[in-house]
Parts: C-alpha cells; sequence; structure tokens
C-alpha cells in the first residue's frame, strides 16, 4: 500500500531547478484524490468498523503526543512524550480486549493510518538500500502489533486477577460506542488537532516556512525527510501532514457510516464533512502558492492573505461540522425518546442559532486581525489594522452577553434534558474564559516591540483561537441538540397522544 500510494502522490522527488515550474492541473489532482480515496475506501469496507473507529483512536492520540514530543527531541520531555506515545496502542488494545474487539487488528489499523507519516523517515534512512522502506513498513506494522496485543493481555490477566481478588465488576466486559459515534469523536478530535497545530503555524509568523503546495520544497509531501522539518518548517509541514490525517478519517467515516447508519441525514452530513474537508485543505494549499502548481521559486507563487483569512474560518467550520455530526451519531440522539416539554422552547432553540451566527462574524473578525496586522520587522513597529479590532472587541461584548443568555436558559429550562443542560452551563463558563483570553492576548500583542516571539504570546494567543473553536462547536452542538430533544409544551402532548394510541 505505501509503495502505491507514495507512486500516486509523488511529483517530484528532488527540488525543480530554480525558475521552472510544473504545473498541475486540477484533473490531475482530482485524479490522484479519485484513486487515493478508491484504495482508502476498498480496504475501508473490508475491516470490522468497531477496529476501523479503534485503530484511527490510536493513531490521532498518537500523532497528538508525537507532535508535542517532536518539540523537544533529545530532551528528558521529548522523551517522556515519547515513552508515553508507545503507550497508547497498549492502552487501545486494553480497551479493545476489553469491548469484545481484537487487539491485534486495532494495531493492524493502526500502523496502515500511520503509514502517513512513515515516510518521513524513510527519506533520511533510505541511504539507496530497496529493503529499507520494506523493513520499516514491517517494522510499523509488527510494533503497532504487537504493543496493542500487549494492551490486549494485560486486560485479560488482570481482568482475571480483579475477578479472584476484588469484584467481578471490574472483570466485566466494557460497551464500546457505536463504530460510527466513536468514529466521528475520533474525526472532531481530529479536526481540533488541525486547528491547534494551524494556530500555531500563525502565532509563530511559520505560515510560508513552506513555500510550495502540494509539494514541500520539490519533495512529495510525505516524503519530506523529517531531519529537515526544523524551526518554522516543523509547524507548518506538521500541520500539513495532519490535514492528510483528517482527510483519511474523513474517508473512513464516510464508509463506516454507508455500512452501518442508513440514516439519510447522517449520510449527507458524512458526504457533506469530506467535501468540506477537501475544500479546507485546496484553501490551505492556495493560501501558499495563489495557484495549483510544483514551483519552487518565490517569484512564481502569490500567497493569499484573503486565502489565509477564510482558511482560518472555514477550519473552524469543518470542526463544528464533524462535532455536530458526532452528536447526531449518537446514542442519545438515535433513540426513540420523544422530544420534552420546554418552557421558553421557542428561545432556548432560537439563541443558539442567533448565537452561533454572531460567533461566526467574530471569527472574521478575528481571523481578519491575525492575519492582517504587520509584526515588528527590520526595526519597524508593528501595524495593527484598526477596524478588525474594534468591531472584535464590540463583538465580543454582543456575543458574551448573548452567550450568558443562550447558556443559562438552556441550563434553566432544559434541565431535564442533560446534553442541552451541560451545553448550557459549559457554554457560560467558556464565553469567560474566552474573553479574558481575548483581553490577554490583545495585551500581549500590542506590548511586543521587536521580531523575537514571546513565549507567551505563543500560548495565549494560540489558545484563545482554540477556545474560540470550541466555543463555536458547543454553540453548534447546543443548537443540534435543542431542535432534536426541545418541544413546545403542545407539540410535546401531541407527540405523546400519538404515542399512547398507536400503542
Amino acid at each position: 500500500m505505501f509503495e502505491l500510494f507514495s507512486t500516486i502522490l509523488a511529483q517530484s522527488q528532488t527540488a525543480p531547478s530554480e525558475g521552472t515550474s510544473k504545473v498541475l492541473t486540477p484533473t490531475v489532482l482530482l485524479g490522484i484524490f479519485l484513486v487515493g480515496a478508491a484504495l482508502v475506501l476498498a480496504i475501508t469496507w473490508r475491516i470490522r468498523t468497531v477496529h476501523l473507529a479503534l485503530g484511527f483512536a490510536t493513531t490521532v492520540l498518537m500523532w497528538a503526543v508525537g507532535y508535542f514530543a517532536m518539540l523537544a527531541p533529545g530532551m528528558w520531555i521529548g522523551e517522556a512524550l515519547f515513552s508515553v506515545t508507545l503507550c497508547i496502542p497498549v492502552a487501545f488494545g486494553w480497551i479493545a480486549r476489553r469491548g469484545g474487539a481484537s487487539p491485534a487488528k486495532v494495531g493492524l489499523v493502526s500502523a496502515l493510518a500511520n503509514l502517513l507519516v512513515i515516510g518521513a523517515f524513510l527519506r533520511d534512512e533510505q541511504q539507496g538500500s530497496a529493503l529499507t522502506p520494506v523493513l520499516y513498513v514491517v517494522g510499523l506494522f509488527a510494533v503497532s502489533t504487537a504493543l496493542a496485543v500487549f494492551g490486549g493481555f494485560l486486560a485479560s490477566h488482570f481482568s482475571r486477577k480483579f475477578a479472584r481478588h476484588l469484584s467481578r465488576k471490574f472483570a466485566q466486559p466494557i460497551a464500546l460506542p457505536s463504530s460510527v459515534g466513536l468514529l466521528a469523536i475520533v474525526a472532531a478530535v481530529a479536526v481540533f488537532l488541525l486547528l491547534v497545530t494551524g494556530g500555531l503555524v500563525t502565532s509563530l509568523e511559520s505560515g510560508l516556512a513552506v513555500p510550495d503546495w502540494p509539494n514541500s520544497f520539490g519533495h512529495n509531501m510525505l516524503l519530506y525527510p523529517i531531519s529537515q522539518m526544523k524551526g518554522g518548517i516543523y509547524y507548518e509541514h506538521a500541520h500539513r501532514l495532519f490535514g492528510m490525517l483528517v482527510g483519511v478519517t474523513a474517508l473512513v467515516m464516510l464508509g463506516v457510516v454507508w455500512r452501518e447508519d442508513s440514516r439519510r441525514l447522517v449520510r449527507m452530513l458524512a458526504i457533506a464533512f469530506i467535501v468540506i474537508v477537501c475544500a479546507q485543505g485546496l484553501l490551505g494549499g492556495l493560501r501558499v502558492t495563489g495557484n495549483i502548481t510544483s514551483a519552487t521559486s518565490g517569484t512564481e507563487l502569490r500567497p493569499s492573505t484573503l486565502l489565509a483569512i477564510v482558511h482560518g474560518m472555514f477550519g473552524q467550520i469543518v470542526f463544528a461540522t464533524a462535532c455536530v455530526i458526532a452528536c447526531i451519531a449518537s446514542t442519545s440522539w438515535k433513540s426513540t425518546t420523544p422530544a420534552i416539554a420546554v418552557a421558553d422552547a421557542g428561545r432556548v432553540r432560537a439563541l443558539p442559532i442567533m448565537l452561533l451566527c454572531a460567533l461566526l462574524v467574530q471569527l472574521f473578525l478575528g481571523a481578519s486581525y491575525r492575519h492582517l496586522q504587520v509584526p515588528p520587522h527590520d526595526g519597524l513597529p508593528a501595524q495593527h489594522p484598526s477596524w478588525p479590532i474594534w468591531f472584535h472587541i464590540a463583538g465580543a461584548i454582543v456575543v458574551l452577553v448573548l452567550a450568558v443568555i443562550t447558556g443559562a436558559l438552556a441550563g434553566s429550562r432544559a434541565r431535564n434534558i442533560k446534553p442541552v443542560r451541560i451545553l448550557g452551563k459549559g457554554l457560560v463558563h467558556a464565553v469567560g474564559l474566552q474573553v479574558a483570553l481575548g483581553v490577554g492576548a490583545l495585551v500581549v500583542v500590542l506590548i511586543r516591540v521587536d521580531e523575537k516571539i514571546p513565549g507567551y504570546e505563543v500560548l495565549v494567543t494560540s489558545a484563545h483561537q482554540a477556545l474560540g473553536a470550541l466555543l463555536l462547536a458547543m454553540t453548534a452542538m447546543l443548537a443540534a441538540l435543542s431542535l432534536r430533544f426541545v418541544a413546545e409544551p403542545a407539540s410535546a402532548a401531541a407527540l405523546t397522544s400519538m404515542k399512547h394510541s398507536s400503542a
């Protein structure tokens, strides 16, 4: 699979000569995508969905921890995080065994997903040997499977110990979520990690550290050597790899939905999700180059600030969509529980939609400020565009008031609907913290006087961006759940009467 995938995607194994370019037509790019997508879906169709869900959950968490481990290679914190990465397949092997799945197959699926990143190591280690790629791929599958099997062994061993010496309840199997629901959660987590890495790229001013796309310095993106991923190049290239992982996860989720969930709404949302994920990836690439090309010369590339703003906004919309799909795929949504009568039901259902619109406006203003500001450079002071920041501050007041009212109303009126109540209360706390982070982000950006980016600025601005994404997703989920479970008293009575008459 690795060799086929690499052959399909490879455009150039070495950087093109200065001043030359090769235009990649949309037809060629679409053909590459369709062949790759067909391959992924064909594999997806032959594997049990529970193994797909647990395997991709393993890989996403491994990438999350591994991303931060690579920030400090050789240091104790980096080595500790790398050890944690190896523990993740063990943990999911444990979960698979307790949930009645095969730990070995979970490890194999995780290894399949990790083929996306192993090429970076191959370019450093191959040294002309044709056997090295084979050894790496075989080693990846062997280690991943062995770690998961070890986790399954620990689960079986300790379950017997618990049953014998402590309590039988600790030895009982665990109930795993549905494969569609679990994979939807995994997809949402993967998109959130993509947003975090993208936020770090912007905060560290590394958005154009890799000048070309879909290649990376003329290399196939999946084969760019890890030894060259230093500084801003690491942040930008790792963000691209996370985008590849999100794309493959979205494809797998589409296959799992088609196999296990016949609801039209879920299937349409799964299709929409893969479409917007692809659109987001294309926006990210065109933001760098201005057109689809393999050119690496700066004179032939046209980075777009407008597309950077759209890309930043659209990424959060993709995340909110993934979270809504996770809600709709949940067991509680699919249950036959009718909507519950709630006082002020109209306002409970309408306010989250109003807040969602206000947050989208805030998102546009915040993204505009981040990408239009000019940091200090060459002894010149920073330039801060006034219109987005002043409107963003005014919008923050509107959002704060609207979010508090929305959350408080959902928490009080819909207190008998657990997910709505929890999201309502969470919304109130989240918006307060977001406003505080917004004030902090503005302060740290304004007090910076030179080109060096302070660590606290990166931390605060990235946290503000990440929490903004969570706030948008929480609001979208609250709107969806309110429409599903909250009903006017008369409507609820009618539903109950119809249910009794049919019985």
